[in-house]
């Protein structure tokens, strides 16, 4: 099959057991509850809600998105992105400027790429007693979530 965004087909009921992209996505998410858990609380990270990790992941991957372009990326309501956009100004995250005519533009703070540096250290010092071994198979991994994150995030502003 090739790999291109038309190739993606509608929902077709339950997947069977055997149906490696709906292993992938199980595993995708459970890992993602596993990595956060192990995260140590004394990494000086700002503590985030869902939303709020979400909003920044966006925020992180295209600074300079205006709120809608954020909503549009995350599939989460306008509404709950702008309050999200207010917590983490509040919490010194984020800061939106004003662009040409009413729009504005929302950019990571420096307390932000500081706070993601120290996540990042601390999950690979996790992820280092399981993996490091295997940096290469890692990097693979890497290349295929990152395609599948951006085609994720491309198809969910297309829709």
């Amino acid at each position: 099959m090739p790999e291109h965004d038309a190739d993606v087909r509608p929902y077709a009921g339950p997947a069977s057991d055997d149906d490696p992209l709906a292993e992938l996505a199980d595993l995708i998410l459970n890992v993602g509850r596993l990595v956060r858990a192990c995260t140590p609380s004394g990494v000086g990270a700002v503590p985030l809600t869902e939303t709020e990790r979400t909003v920044m992941r966006v925020v992180d991957l295209f600074p300079g998105s205006s709120p809608s372009e954020i909503a549009g990326r995350t599939n989460v309501q306008r509404t709950n992105v702008s309050a999200a956009l207010r917590a983490l100004e509040d919490k010194g995250m984020v800061t939106r400027t004003s662009t040409s005519g009413r729009g504005v533009a929302v950019s990571p703070t420096q307390l932000a790429d500081d706070n993601l540096r120290n996540l990042r250290a601390a999950w690979s010092h996790e992820l280092a007693g399981a993996l490091g071994d295997d940096l290469a198979s890692v990097r693979r991994c890497i290349e295929l979530l990152s395609r599948l994150e951006r085609r994720l995030i491309d198809a969910s502003t297309q829709g």
